[in-house]
């Protein structure tokens, strides 16, 4: 009887590791893109960071663009849990609230929040595609996926039947979209100055005057 536990045992403490070393890489391959670039970070630079061989961090991670993009969406997330966005709880609270104004206020807030460290990892992605195809398919994928929670979005504002009249559900989803983009967060924070509270402001009194009556 004590064959099976050892096994099972012994499998959950692979995968507990390997989860650990997951979060390492991670944790390492984040500080180095934001302080090196991508270009300038090595694969086997994020292994010695992280403290695990470059074969794990292979093993764990296909490419670069790869390791880049689970860097980004362990930052949009906040955490390494298995838990899509769509299904988080402040998407809930968004959904739950009935004025159109009010979730668009709701939304711009939580992106003010989490701008400062998401659009540079989208901004790295954007820069390193032009040379290096696959971050350029992960940029791709990046702007894929904001468009589709954008689709989503724009079905729930028009659901309260407060958007101007003549505006289709793909007319609020490209307007979303663009104020969505990382580059307004570039010109504006990063070239201006702008704080990331202005920032979040001027979103959300663009979109709801884009959008709303």
């Amino acid at each position: 009887m004590t064959g099976p536990v050892k096994r099972r045992y012994d499998t959950s403490r692979r995968a507990e590791q390997a989860r650990e070393n997951r979060r390492r890489i991670l944790t390492a391959a984040s500080g180095l893109f934001r302080e090196k670039g991508y270009a300038g970070t090595a694969m086997p630079e994020v292994a010695k960071t992280a403290g695990v061989s470059v074969q794990t961090v292979y093993k764990a991670f296909a490419n670069k663009a790869t390791l880049l993009k689970a860097v980004f969406d362990v930052t949009v997330a906040g955490d390494d849990e298995d838990v899509p966005i769509a299904d988080r709880d402040f998407i809930a609270a968004i959904q739950a609230e009935p004025s159109a104004a009010r979730k668009i206020e709701m939304y711009f807030a939580h992106l003010a929040g989490v701008g400062p460290a998401v659009f540079p990892v989208q901004l790295l992605a954007r820069d390193a595609a032009a040379a290096d195809p696959a971050a350029a398919e992960v940029w791709a994928q990046m702007r894929a996926e904001t468009l589709t929670a954008m689709t989503y979005f724009s079905a729930d504002l028009l659901d309260t039947g407060e958007v101007r009249a003549g505006l289709s559900a793909e007319d609020v989803r490209d307007v979303l979209w663009t104020y969505h983009g990382p580059e307004q967060y570039e010109l504006l924070c990063q070239e201006r100055g702008w704080s990331p509270q202005r920032y979040g402001e001027f979103l959300r009194a663009a979109v709801t005057a884009a959008v709303l009556d």
